[in-house]
């Protein structure tokens, strides 16, 4: 099917609401960040909502390739993996910092950042799936 440059096929509707729930299950895991003793970023990485998620991403890919949804499934990946790229080397990088106790430091401010960019990703991830928007325009 031949469709004009930056234009996308109608996703199937099951397909979006999937999409809603893996946005949930990653907002979910934000969300057992904030409201206990973990952290944004340590709840979204490790809690099992947000590893299901991730699956659930990988999984489903193939169903979403050439809709706007596909674009969605990127960012909800690229936000995973990034999130624990950064953390991996934040924890590289303080661990032996902590010799002089800059690592503290370093590591809690890795932490935060990551943390507000999490969620920054799946407030407007999600935002943009409610207006049936690209990730990516």
């Amino acid at each position: 099917m031949n469709r004009l440059p930056g234009t996308f096929a109608q996703p199937d509707p099951s397909d979006v609401t999937w999409t809603h729930v893996i946005y949930a299950l990653h907002g979910f895991g934000v969300a057992l960040g904030v409201a206990t003793s973990a952290l944004i970023v340590t709840s979204f990485l490790f809690s099992l909502p947000s590893i299901i998620a991730v699956v659930m991403n990988y999984v489903r890919r193939s169903r979403v390739r050439g809709t706007y949804l596909a674009s969605h499934f990127r960012w909800q990946i690229r936000t995973f993996w990034y999130a624990l790229l950064w953390m991996a080397v934040a924890t590289l990088i303080s661990v032996p910092l902590m010799l002089v106790i800059v690592g503290f430091l370093t590591l809690w401010l890795a932490i935060a950042v990551v943390g507000v960019w999490v969620l920054y990703r799946v407030v407007r991830g999600w935002l943009r799936l409610s207006s049936e928007l690209p990730m990516y325009t």
